[in-house]
């Protein structure tokens, strides 16, 4: 779906394409200017107007010369104004709707008195007309393309269905967590005072009071915060082999808990509709057990460990993820049609960043892909 920032930017160019082809419609008199009287507004989806009834209604501003005896007006039917609206955005929605007409509004007004001017005669504005319709040739290509990528049938979803069929399995799991570190108990240092509530109330790393003395904390030393790592590693190990043996995955998180010094006595192990694609990176064959088997100890970048139980396992039916597939069949090919359109370009550094200002990032020498939202049926 086009973004309202685009819809707008290109209305201002459609509005005068749009002007040219089926020019406003003035009034030839006043009967017809009553028997055209605009419908009450409607927020329903279905708006009951004929399609030559008016819709916009710009008082005091004529499109052409007025003529004699008649009151200057501008009228533009439902049938003009969804001409553009479909070509901006298909099926917009009627609060888009009424923010395109202010804008179309505003813009015949001010293109009328542009063109008083002159200056759709400007170099510049030809310019102007030139890259828009570059711009706009572009859009409805790549509209055209997500039609194209949208045209999947029956046979194409089961086929893709078939290929990638473990993609769409689906389990409950328990998963035990086992932190990276222990909690490290500081050391305290003894330095002799005169007694300060602080001294009276440290202790000793034996439990026992420490007297006349402060007591400072000490950041951890390598060797404690390898030992107090090693010990958590050393108990997933532990906790794995437990597991295996049919241990309740709840009590052996708790315990995991116990261990490192949280404290925590809830368990949190349980899991469900775990899919290969919700799993952390690396964890995905944790898809390939079978119920009731046990993975093995899983450790991430920071150091925590994880280990997976298999408690059931199914396979999604196709009609339950029919829209997953449209979507992936979708992207895949909307990517593969516009691959062709993504060749080298190359940066004159000399002409766009002749200073070297550090500021300015560095041109790609490949063109950036433009991404453009996958529209699914």
């Amino acid at each position: 779906m086009i973004g309202a920032f685009q819809i707008f930017a290109c209305l201002l160019l459609a509005s005068l394409a749009c002007g040219q082809a089926a020019p406003p419609i003035t009034p030839p008199d006043a009967d017809a200017k009553a028997e055209h009287s605009p419908a009450p507004a409607s927020d329903a989806p279905d708006v009951k107007l004929a399609p030559d009834d008016p819709v916009i209604t710009l008082n005091g501003f004529c499109a052409d010369p007025e003529r004699p005896g008649r009151a200057c007006q501008t009228v533009v039917t439902r049938a003009q104004f969804e001409r553009l609206t479909e070509a901006l955005q298909p099926g917009m929605s009627l609060s888009l709707r009424l923010n395109v007409a202010n804008a179309y509004a505003l813009n015949l007004r001010m293109s009328a008195a542009a063109e008083k001017r002159g200056l759709d005669k400007t170099p510049a504005f030809a310019e102007e007309m030139r890259f828009a319709r570059m711009q706009l040739l572009s859009q409805d290509l790549s509209r055209a393309l997500l039609a194209d990528a949208n045209n999947i049938s029956q046979a194409d979803l089961q086929d893709y269905y078939k290929k990638n069929e473990p993609s769409y399995e689906q389990a409950a799991v328990a998963r035990i967590f086992i932190p990276r570190a222990k909690q490290i108990v500081q050391a305290h240092e003894e330095h002799e005072g005169t007694g300060s509530a602080d001294a009276q109330s440290a202790i000793t790393p034996n439990g026992d009071p420490m007297k006349d003395t402060k007591a400072t904390a000490t950041e951890p030393t390598e060797e404690q915060n390898k030992a107090a790592a090693d010990a958590m590693t050393k108990l997933a190990a532990d906790l794995r082999a437990r597991a295996v043996n049919g241990e309740d995955p709840d009590k052996l998180q708790i315990e995991a808990y116990a261990e490192a010094g949280f404290g925590r006595t809830t368990p949190d192990t349980k899991l469900e509709r775990v899919r290969r694609t919700t799993l952390p990176p690396r964890h995905e064959i944790v898809m390939d057990l079978k119920p009731g088997e046990v993975s093995e100890v899983f450790s991430d970048p920071s150091g925590a460990h994880f280990i997976y139980k298999m408690i059931t396992k199914e396979t999604l039916a196709l009609e339950d993820v029919r829209t997953e597939i449209r979507t992936a069949i979708s992207s895949q090919r909307y990517r593969d049609s516009t691959k062709s359109f993504q060749g080298d370009v190359v940066f004159n550094d000399a002409y766009f960043n002749p200073l070297g200002d550090p500021s300015t990032p560095p041109q790609p020498r490949r063109e950036k892909r433009r991404k453009f939202p996958v529209q699914h049926n």
